[in-house]
C-alpha cells in the first residue's frame, strides 16, 4: 500500500501541471469543445491511476526480474547465455514499452495504416534486441562506452544520407519512445546486476550506466536500414482532428481497454514466461518473494491497460486540438509560448528525473546539486520543445539541422568529460521522453503540423522526440565538463 501511495504521488507530479496548463490555455487562449476537455479530465484521470499502478508493478516485478536475470547471466558465465538472454529480453522488453506503442499507433494513424503500429514495434525491438547484446557483452568483458557509441552514431550519420526524410524523423522518435518506463529500469537493473557480479568489480558502478544508451541506438538502425533496403513510396499523411467524442468518453474508453486487453498480454506474456523457465529452472526464489513478482506483473498489465484506454480515449486529442487550433490561427508566438511550457514543465514533474538527479549528486559527492541539473534539464527540454514547434513554421529547418551537430558534439563531449558521466548523460535521454511527453505534448506538435500550411504532419509533426532525447544527454554531459574543469582547478590549488 505505501508502495502504491508513493507512486500515486509521483504520478500526480507528473500529470497535474500539463492537466492544469491545459485547463488554462482552454480558459485563456483557446475554447475547446465541452465534450473535448471532458474527454481530457478523465483521461487525465484514468491515466493518474494507471500509471500508479503500473509504475508499482514496475518496482515489485520488472526490476527485480532484471536484476535476477542479469546476476544469472554473470554466473553462467557463457558468452551463449549472454547472447541468447540479450536478443529474447532486449526484444520482448522493447515491445512491452508504452511509449513505443503510443507512437506506432501515432505512425498508424498518421500514415493511415501505410506503416502499422505492429510494424514499428516489431522493427524497432530487433534493433534494440541487437544492440543489448553488444551493450551485456561491454559490461562482460569491461569495454569502453566511447568506442562503441562512436561507432553507432557513425554508422547512424552514414545511414541518414540514404534514408527518405519521413523515416529519419520516425527513426530518431522511436528510439527516444523506446527509453521509457519499462525499458529504462529494466534494462538498468539487468546492466547493474551483471556489473555487481562481474569478476573485475573496480569498474562495476561506471559500468552499470550505458546499457540503455546503447541499446536505443538500435531503435535507430533498424527503422534507417528498413528504409535504405526496403524502400517504400513516398508517404503523405494527415492526422484527422476530432473536436470531441461522438460516443462519450466512457464507450470509447471500455472499447479501447478490450482493445489494449489482447495487445498488452501479447506483450508482457513472453517476459513472464521467460522468467517462469528462468524460475523453475536455474533461480528457484522462496514462494514469498515469487508470488511478490507475480502480483506486480498483473499489476503491470492492469496499469497499462488502463494507461494506454486513458490515452487514446480522450487524453491526447486535446492535444491535438490546441495544437491546430493555434496552428490555424497563425498564433506562432503562443505556440512557441506553450511549446516551451509543456517542455519545461513536463521534464520538471517527471519522476525519473528526481532519481536521476540525485544519482549525480552521489557521484559527485555534492559538488552538482540536484535543483541545478532539474533546472537546465527543464530548460533543455522546454528549448526541445520550441524547436520542435519552429520547424513547423520556418520553412528549411529539417531534423537534421538540430540532431546532427547536437550528436557530434555530443560523442565529442564523451572524450573530454570523465568517463562516470558518459554512460550516465546517455542513459539520461531515456528519461526525459516520459508518458507526457510521448502522449500529449507529441499530439500537440503533430496537430499544429496538420494545420500550418507549410508543414508536413508526417515529416515534421514527428522527430521532436528525438530532441527532448538529445537535451538531457547534452546538459549532463556539459556538468560533467564543468564538474571536471573545477577538478583540475582544485587540485592545482
Amino acid at each position: 500500500m505505501n508502495k502504491l501511495k508513493e507512486k500515486f504521488i509521483e504520478v500526480i507530479r507528473s500529470v497535474l501541471p500539463i492537466v492544469l496548463l491545459v485547463l488554462a490555455i482552454h480558459l485563456i487562449v483557446v475554447p475547446l469543445p465541452t465534450s473535448a476537455m471532458i474527454g481530457f479530465v478523465l483521461g487525465a484521470l484514468t491515466i493518474v491511476l494507471g500509471l500508479t499502478i503500473f509504475l508499482t508493478g514496475i518496482d515489485i516485478a520488472l526490476e527485480p526480474i532484471g536484476s535476477h536475470i542479469g546476476k544469472g547471466i554473470a554466473l553462467s558465465n557463457k558468452i551463449s547465455i549472454v547472447i541468447i538472454a540479450g536478443l529474447l529480453l532486449g526484444f520482448f522488453i522493447s515491445a512491452a514499452e508504452p511509449s513505443l506503442s503510443v507512437l506506432g499507433n501515432q505512425i498508424g494513424l498518421v500514415t493511415g495504416g501505410e506503416i502499422t503500429s505492429t510494424f514499428i514495434i516489431f522493427v524497432v525491438s530487433i534493433g534494440i534486441s541487437v544492440m543489448v547484446v553488444i551493450g551485456l557483452l561491454r559490461i562482460v568483458y569491461s569495454l569502453s562506452i566511447i568506442p562503441i557509441l562512436t561507432i553507432a552514431y557513425g554508422l547512424i550519420l552514414l545511414l541518414a544520407f540514404f534514408t527518405s526524410t519521413e523515416f529519419l524523423s520516425i527513426s530518431f522518435d522511436a528510439s527516444g519512445a523506446t527509453t521509457g518506463s519499462v525499458t529504462v529500469p529494466f534494462l538498468l537493473a539487468l546492466s547493474t546486476g551483471i556489473a555487481s557480479l562481474r569478476k573485475s568489480t573496480k569498474h562495476s558502478g561506471e559500468d552499470s550506466f550505458g546499457l540503455v544508451a546503447i541499446a536505443s541506438t538500435g531503435a535507430i538502425l533498424s527503422v534507417m536500414l528498413v528504409s535504405v533496403f526496403s524502400p517504400t513510396k513516398q508517404l503523405t499523411g494527415t492526422l484527422d482532428i476530432v473536436l470531441g467524442s461522438e460516443n462519450g468518453f466512457f464507450l470509447d474508453f471500455i472499447s479501447e481497454v478490450f482493445t489494449q486487453l489482447l495487445e498488452v498480454l501479447i506483450a508482457l506474456a513472453p517476459i513472464a514466461l521467460i522468467f517462469g523457465l528462468y524460475q523453475v529452472i536455474w533461480l528457484k526464489l522462496s514462494k514469498k518473494k515469487i508470488r511478490r513478482i507475480w502480483i506486480g506483473i498483473a499489476y503491470t498489465f492492469i496499469g497499462l491497460v488502463l494507461f494506454l484506454a486513458g490515452v487514446n480515449a480522450g487524453f491526447m486529442n486535446v492535444g491535438s486540438l490546441i495544437g491546430y487550433t493555434l496552428g490555424q490561427q497563425g498564433s506562432y508566438g503562443l505556440l512557441y509560448g506553450i511549446a516551451f511550457a509543456l517542455g519545461f514543465l513536463s521534464i520538471l514533474a517527471e519522476p525519473a528525473v528526481s532519481v536521476l538527479t540525485k544519482q549525480i549528486s552521489q557521484v559527485t559527492s555534492g559538488a552538482i546539486k540536484p535543483i541545478s541539473v532539474l533546472s537546465t534539464l527543464s530548460l533543455g527540454v522546454g528549448l526541445a520543445i520550441l524547436l520542435s514547434s519552429m520547424r513547423l513554421v520556418i520553412e528549411g529547418l529539417e531534423l537534421w539541422h538540430l540532431l546532427l551537430p547536437g550528436y557530434l558534439l555530443a560523442i565529442g563531449l564523451s572524450y573530454v568529460i570523465p568517463k562516470r558521466f558518459v554512460g550516465m548523460a546517455f542513459d539520461a535521454g531515456g528519461v526525459a521522453s516520459g508518458p507526457m511527453t510521448a502522449t500529449f505534448i507529441l499530439a500537440f506538435i503533430q496537430g499544429a503540423a496538420e494545420a500550418i500550411p507549410q508543414a508536413n504532419v508526417l515529416v515534421d509533426g514527428f522527430g521532436m522526440i528525438a530532441l527532448v532525447a538529445l537535451m538531457p544527454i547534452l546538459s549532463l554531459q556539459i556538468f560533467g565538463l564543468i564538474y571536471h574543469l573545477n577538478s583540475i582547478r582544485e587540485n592545482k590549488n
